[in-house]
């Protein structure tokens, strides 16, 4: 028994060899074959590219045949598919249609998933269609082929369904809509590198620019000719003697326009020209397919009578085969598992190398990222400060200007100025601390505002931008919503027009619309809906889920095109988040974007509104303020100037020191009623200089008049023996209100324990 056993074992494995080695063989001619139809593919799809027509038909007919005789359905389709997209190239439209038709009928009858080749085929399709004036059906099969590529994140097959959008749009004559698909699909296939197709953007681009009726018609023409420059230049590097003729007819048609009639002329007969000599050649080639085609017959006879003939000689080779093919096969198993066995050890070895390594280079990298954070900390300290010190020149200048009574077009661009500052004064500080934003350590305001008022001055600072893209503001505001609000209206401010700029900077020659409704309003709180839509460019799906990160754009190709940081919309979700709100997007390449958000305010109530708003004006007694003496500490020249006018335009007097030093001696000798001290100054510090003055004076009130940023250390700067806290820039109303309260109240800082 035990010598029947060893027996049937050796026997067992042979035949498990044999029969595995058989279909092995089987396999290898399999593969052989495909080898050979995809070789001959991709000799006609450089062909194609090379624009060689006759090439492309003599190697897709060899694939074709091949593929005939093969069981891979999927093969087949492919090369139905090439000899389709040939004859669209070759503007033979029924037999690419046909084609076309066939490829999909296989696709279908696939078991395996099918949707990648589906799209590709449903995108040529309707291509075909733009061309045979079957625009509906057309636009089906491309928006059907797009379905399928968003679902994939295909972003190069995107580029060709939006670049098939734009020439179906155009042909239906809707030129403002074919502009945005070419200018959505451009970058995509730069991207990509379909050459030809970029190519062929740009040159539609410039058709659709001389037919636009609407904006400016020397604009247009501009646009135009640029657009033709950008596909002249790849044009005539790949040598595309298709779109090269139809430059002919573009250039005629700019000279005609230009009122050169000679060189339109001139264009016109070159067009025509290089048309009839392509059609001639388009013609050959079509002829020669049909030759190729007639010979099938023959050729499937003759490989018929001489199949029998090779069956039967593989018949008298294949024992011989598999015998030397078992035991070629016996040796290299062996060979692999002793291989296998020898660098198991070696990956072993190298897997705990690597893992040390890896270990070393993680704790590098932390320290180096330790180093970078307080990099980063000390340059944003640095950069607060030397950002708001001219900030409150912009801002103090502008309200000197305003009290010096303007002309009415003055004041409304000073308000404007007054406006832009605030908002830029927002923005410095939620640049600076982003992460603060990120770790929601940002306090919002509550003050009363009139939200009309305050969108109308985002549209007034937002004007010139439009008017420079030829672009249409629209606000459509619910008039039910309350007059007086209670919020933070610069975040809101920033919000705005972050949205509101950022749709301006994606559209040209179109609409940007601000909605405002009401949605749902109680006692003493209002929600409300705010829209941003405008029908620009469009973000693609894939780039909508990375769109709100930092330093995050549509592509590198949109940040060189349309500028920017991409850090506007991380702040926009970042005070969203702050203030319990969301933001949305729903946007489509070509179609524009549209940004919403909800966002729940306090409604003002008409004492609390007649207490806040006004307060400063009812508790400041300005003629307490008159004549008292006050020592401005403070090293630039500008804001000395700015700050000296403030206090003397309301009858105070005011001296000014340069440095910490000078206002020590200064307070010795004279006698001040309040001390307005800069914090970074030559020579010792505000602090230190507050410091020394409190070692013989105790009473006189200090407030720190600064452009450090304050949060959390309030406490240091009282410790210090400061009474107060003024940031620059301020609101002089603000400004006013601490100078009088310090005085009134006499607050004491916090004494040094």
């Amino acid at each position: 028994m035990h010598r029947a056993l060893f027996t049937y074992k050796p026997v067992s494995i042979f035949l498990a060899f044999f029969f595995t080695f058989c279909g092995v063989l089987a396999q290898d001619r399999k593969i052989d074959t495909i080898a050979l139809i995809k070789k001959d593919r991709e000799k006609a799809i450089n062909a194609i590219f090379k624009q060689d027509f006759e090439t492309a038909i003599l190697s897709l007919n060899e694939a074709n045949q091949l593929a005939l005789n093969s069981n891979n359905t999927l093969l087949k389709s492919d090369i139905r598919f090439h000899i389709a997209e040939l004859h669209y190239y070759l503007q033979n439209f029924q037999k690419a249609s046909e084609e076309i038709n066939k490829s999909i009928t296989l696709i279908n009858s696939l078991d395996i998933e099918k949707d990648s080749e589906l799209a590709k085929s449903f995108a040529l399709k309707g291509l075909i269609l733009v061309k045979t004036g079957d625009f509906q059906n057309s636009e089906k099969f491309l928006k059907d082929a797009y379905k399928i590529y968003i679902q994939q994140n295909d972003e190069a097959g995107q580029s060709q369904v939006i670049l098939g959008l734009g020439l179906l749009e155009l042909q239906k004559k809707n030129y403002n809509s074919a502009i945005n698909y070419f200018d959505a699909a451009i970058p995509l296939l730069k991207k990509y590198e379909f050459t030809y197709q970029e190519a062929e953007a740009h040159l539609r681009k410039a058709d659709a620019f001389l037919n636009i009726a609407d904006g400016s018609q020397a604009s247009n023409l501009r646009t135009a000719k640029t657009s033709l420059e950008k596909a002249l230049s790849i044009i005539d590097t790949n040598s595309f003697s298709k779109l090269k003729a139809d430059s002919y007819r573009v250039i005629s048609y700019i000279a005609l326009k230009e009122n050169d009639f000679k060189k339109s002329e001139r264009n016109l007969e070159l067009y025509e020209t290089e048309s009839e000599a392509l059609y001639k050649t388009y013609m050959d080639a079509v002829s020669k397919g049909v030759d190729l085609e007639s010979n099938i017959g023959d050729l499937n006879e003759i490989i018929a009578t001489q199949k029998d003939d090779l069956d039967k000689k593989k018949k008298s080779i294949k024992f011989t085969q598999m015998t030397t093919g078992l035991s070629i096969a016996l040796i290299v198993i062996l060979s692999l598992l002793t291989l296998s066995l020898y660098k198991n050890n070696n990956l072993r070895a190298k897997a705990n190398d690597l893992l040390k390594d890896k270990n070393t280079e993680l704790q590098l990298a932390k320290e180096k990222a330790e180093k970078a954070s307080l990099a980063k900390a000390q340059f944003l300290s640095t950069i607060t400060h030397e950002l708001r010190t001219p900030l409150y020149a912009v801002t103090g200048l502008t309200h000197l200007l305003l009290e010096e009574d303007p002309k009415d077009h003055q004041r409304e661009h000073l308000n404007s100025l007054k406006f832009s500052g605030e908002y830029l004064l927002s923005l410095i500080n939620n640049i600076l601390d982003l992460n603060k934003l990120e770790a929601n350590k940002v306090e919002l305001e509550r003050t009363t505002f009139s939200l009309k008022k305050r969108i109308n001055d985002v549209l007034i600072a937002l004007r010139k931008t439009a008017d420079d893209k030829n672009n249409k503001l629209h606000l459509e505001f619910d008039e039910n919503i309350p007059n007086k609000l209670v919020g933070d209206p610069l975040k809101l401010s920033q919000i705005l027009i972050n949205l509101i700029g950022n749709s301006l900077k994606f559209t040209q020659n179109g609409d940007v619309t601000v909605r405002v409704q009401n949605l749902e309003q109680k006692t003493n709180k209002v929600l409300l809906h705010f829209e941003i839509e405008d029908n620009g460019v469009g973000i693609s799906r894939k780039k909508q889920k990375s769109i709100f990160e930092t330093f995050s754009q549509g592509s590198l190709q949109i940040n060189r095109k349309f500028g920017g940081t991409g850090l506007g919309l991380s702040i926009v979700k970042n005070l969203l988040e702050l203030m319990n709100s969301k933001i949305n997007l729903e946007s489509q390449l070509g179609k524009g974007s549209k940004f919403w958000f909800n966002l729940t305010l306090s409604v003002s109530e008409e004492y609390q509104e007649d207490e806040n708003a006004n307060k400063v004006a009812y508790e400041i007694d300005y003629e307490v303020l008159e004549n008292k003496s006050v020592l401005v500490v403070e090293d630039n020249k500008i804001n000395q100037m700015i700050t000296k006018k403030i206090l003397e335009k309301n009858h105070m007097k005011c001296m000014v020191a340069d440095n910490g030093m000078d206002a020590i001696k200064l307070v010795k000798d004279n006698s001040f009623d309040i001390i307005l001290m800069d914090i970074h100054m030559p020579g010792i510090s505000g602090i230190e200089a507050t410091q020394k003055i409190r070692d013989f004076n105790k009473q006189i009130p200090i407030i720190a008049l600064t452009a450090v940023t304050v949060d959390e250390n309030l406490d240091d700067f009282y410790r210090a023996g400061f009474n107060d806290i003024i940031p620059k820039p301020f609101k002089t109303e603000e400004f006013f209100e601490k100078i009088y309260r310090t005085i009134d109240n006499k607050k004491m800082p916090i004494e040094n324990s």
